[in-house]
């Protein structure tokens, strides 16, 4: 392919990619938008292996590379579980950020990258080459760590060190030094050893980062590793002078960094405190009321699945707000078949969605889009909090910190001022859960002892499948 028609296909795939994004912002055009993505990249692609800079000679090792790594991505989407879905995401995250490292130091070697450049041009690539491979090593070590969190591997409990804010900023001036000295370096052993310290610096950092971040926010740094590897493959762009992948990247970025920061909003904290970490504790404890008057009280009223679907078959109005234990339990199918049979009884069933229900961005609405459940009865967190006072049941399905009245009626709590689905404004809510235990964020819920909610213990799909058996008899 001539060098023209290369850059007339690369603007086509610009063109795909970005209808790509706006047919992913909403559940019935999202499979369109799939579509335009993997067109575009296919034309993206086909366009660079057979442009005039890759040789014959090459040609073979590319292919090559790219059934190996074609076969282990067909491997993973046919073995990966669509729960598994956020630690996926957070590996390949950490795949992009590789590749813009390891692309950065074979730029640095390659003596054909520098040739025939003035000592302007000279200076700006290799200013290319240190941010590419500094953002990659970032992006590849917290993605990583992210991916333990998120697989149960590393527990979600924020790593604080003493003094890890001056840490954070002793490493950032080390790395300002050292990209001094390899701007300075008149050969490319020494520029070499400054990459390496500063590769080093850049891995402890992106471990630290993810590491000091609670699990509540788990949603928030899954997007925010989305911005940095689009910002990676970016930067990967300028060393290799490849204008798709600048483009490309800027769009993965930006969007990823509108994405966090509506995630943030979702949860009423801003970018830097998330950062910083301290929020989630982790795992699950029992709520206790051993603090005296700041803690929820009341009494504790568990209900039975035959019970549970009795009050559902005398509703009128039933709101179903999923979380993480509906995910955990592969409950998604069972919930599917209880809303299937309710809206055929003439019952009004709707979903409630919260921003960071789950772990990571859209994991409910991609759950439930799996098991078929119609796009328009699931809805977001601010078109339905209106409606829960004239609700007859909301049923919570594994889900805590986004239903916890706290985060309105305390102004001390953790999770203060994060707005929340107020399903105990309904005439009664139902909490299914596996035990008392609080959520991520490590906070108790009053909710559990409100007159109007009834707590239904045990694993989700087992009790929905026995919800499910009640309501056909």
């Amino acid at each position: 392919m001539s060098a023209s028609l290369v850059t007339v296909s690369y603007i086509g795939a610009i063109i795909l990619f970005i209808l790509s994004l706006g047919g992913l912002s909403n559940p019935e055009s999202s499979r369109r938008g799939n579509l335009y993505g993997m067109i575009g990249m296919t034309i993206a692609v086909l366009a660079t292996v057979f442009g005039p800079s890759v040789t014959m000679a090459g040609l073979p090792w590319i292919i090559g590379a790219m059934v190996v790594g074609g076969s282990i991505g067909l491997y993973a989407a046919r073995k990966v579980q669509m729960t598994q879905m956020p630690e996926l995401v957070a590996l390949m995250h950490s795949l992009v950020g590789l590749a813009a490292m390891l692309v950065g130091f074979a730029n640095y070697i390659d003596p054909m990258a520098v040739l025939n450049l003035s000592p302007a041009e000279k200076a700006i690539h290799e200013i290319e080459v240190y941010v590419g491979i500094l953002i990659g090593a970032v992006t590849f070590a917290g993605s990583l760590i992210a991916f333990g969190k998120l697989a149960g591997k590393i527990g979600g409990k924020p790593l604080l060190l003493p003094g890890r804010h001056f840490m954070n900023l002793v490493g950032l001036l080390v790395v300002i030094a050292f990209g001094w000295q390899f701007m300075q370096a008149e050969s490319v052993s020494a520029g070499m050893i400054a990459l390496s310290v500063m590769t080093v610096i850049a891995l402890l950092f992106g471990i630290h980062m993810v590491m000091a971040i609670g699990g509540a926010d788990m949603p928030v740094v899954v997007s925010m590793l989305n911005s940095y590897s689009g910002w990676a493959a970016a930067a990967t762009g300028f060393m290799l002078n490849n204008d798709l992948l600048i483009v490309v990247g800027a769009l993965v970025g930006s969007s990823g960094a509108i994405l966090s920061y509506i995630m943030c909003r979702a949860m009423n904290r801003n970018f830097i405190s998330v950062i910083a970490g301290g929020f989630g504790s982790g795992a699950g404890k029992p709520a206790s009321k051993a603090d005296g008057e700041t803690l929820p009280a009341g009494e504790v009223v568990s209900i039975s699945a035959i019970e549970t679907a009795e009050l559902l078959r005398d509703a009128k109005s039933v709101i179903i707000v999923p979380g993480y234990g509906m995910a955990v339990a592969q409950a998604q199918h069972t919930v599917y078949e209880i809303t299937k049979l309710l809206r055929e009884k003439g019952i009004n069933v709707r979903f409630g969605i919260h921003p960071v229900a789950g772990r990571m961005p859209g994991h409910m609405n991609v759950l439930l889009a799996e098991a078929r459940v119609p796009y328009d009865i699931v809805m977001e967190m601010d078109e339905l909090n209106a409606d829960f006072p004239d609700t007859d049941v909301a049923i919570v399905i594994g889900a805590n910190d986004i239903v916890n009245p706290a985060a309105q009626d305390d102004p001390g709590s953790p999770i203060a001022g994060m707005p929340v689905l107020e399903v105990w404004r309904a005439k009664t809510s139902i909490m299914m859960k596996r035990s008392m235990a609080t959520g991520y964020a490590g906070v108790d819920n009053p909710l559990f002892y409100k007159e109007n909610n009834r707590m239904l213990f045990g694993d989700a799909k087992k009790m929905l499948e026995e919800v499910l058996a009640a309501l056909k008899s």
